[in-house]
């Protein structure tokens, strides 16, 4: 009995707390560091995977006729398993740091725009798990090209291709359209907080648009720049002053916000 006592005070809070939030100051500001660190390095290997293919000329000719990218990303995947392998993990990887990132974003928008940050966040991080289910219809594909053949998996994955990005009584594919509505709401509320500027909220707005769906291309300017560097560029000094304590909004210990009431919302750029 005395030990559970003595274990329940060490791990009880000797305090409450509301403005106590849920990842916090510094899980969320690592979030906003490493989560679009990762997405982007994911973007870029899985770029690198396709580039170095070598694909036959009528094979190129016959991914450049179709609409949809899993032929050519299967078999770039059948010439180098390892290297699209990774670049697939990262990306399934950044989506689960993002979780908390963009939690710590919304939190920051909260304290002027709740509404916006409330449904943008959820909107979003619901997309997120879209993301999840995509990997593993992938990580599916990848297998079966591994036991069956790159020609008899491709074949399935064409015939089927509707059915997998759909998914489940088509609940992935209506999450996904969060990624994009979702992060309107949450540049729209960034920026009415005085949080970021119109630059900024491109930056925001092209990482929101990032492909959804099955064995999707990662192309160098859409995928890999307006994708993946355009969020490390709003996030990562956003984690870097919240774990140096710049954030007031992030703290969580009760902190006067700054007066921001003014007759006209400023113009800013960046």
């Amino acid at each position: 009995m005395d030990a559970i006592q003595r274990i329940s005070r060490n791990v009880l809070p000797k305090g409450e707390s509301a403005y106590a939030w849920v990842p916090g100051r510094v899980i969320g500001g690592v979030a906003l560091i490493v989560g679009p660190l990762v997405w982007f390095a994911g973007l870029l290997v899985r770029h690198i995977g396709v580039q170095v293919a070598d694909f036959t000329p009528d094979q190129q000719a016959l991914f450049d006729k179709q609409m949809l990218t899993a032929p050519e990303q299967l078999t770039a995947y059948a010439q180098h398993p390892q290297l699209v392998m990774a670049g697939y993990t990262l990306f399934a990887l950044g989506s689960v740091l993002l979780f908390p990132a963009v939690i710590a974003f919304a939190r920051i928008v909260a304290a002027r725009s709740p509404r916006l940050a409330m449904w943008g966040g959820t909107l979003f991080v619901s997309s997120l798990f879209a993301r999840w289910y995509y990997a593993g219809i992938e990580q599916t594909a990848f297998q079966m090209v591994d036991r069956l053949g790159r020609e008899k998996a491709t074949n399935f994955v064409m015939d089927s291709y509707t059915d997998l990005s759909y998914g489940l009584w088509r609940i992935p594919v209506t999450a996904s359209m969060g990624s994009i509505v979702g992060m309107v709401l949450l540049v729209v509320g960034a920026y009415l907080a005085g949080k970021i500027g119109l630059g900024r909220g491109v930056l925001l707005l092209l990482f929101g648009w990032v492909f959804m769906g099955v064995l999707k291309e990662s192309s160098l300017i859409l995928g890999v720049l307006a994708g993946g560097l355009s969020v490390c560029l709003v996030f990562i000094p956003l984690g870097v002053a919240a774990l140096r304590d710049r954030i007031p909004e992030v703290r969580s210990t009760p902190t006067p916000l700054p007066d921001s009431s003014q007759a006209r919302l400023p113009l800013r750029i960046w």
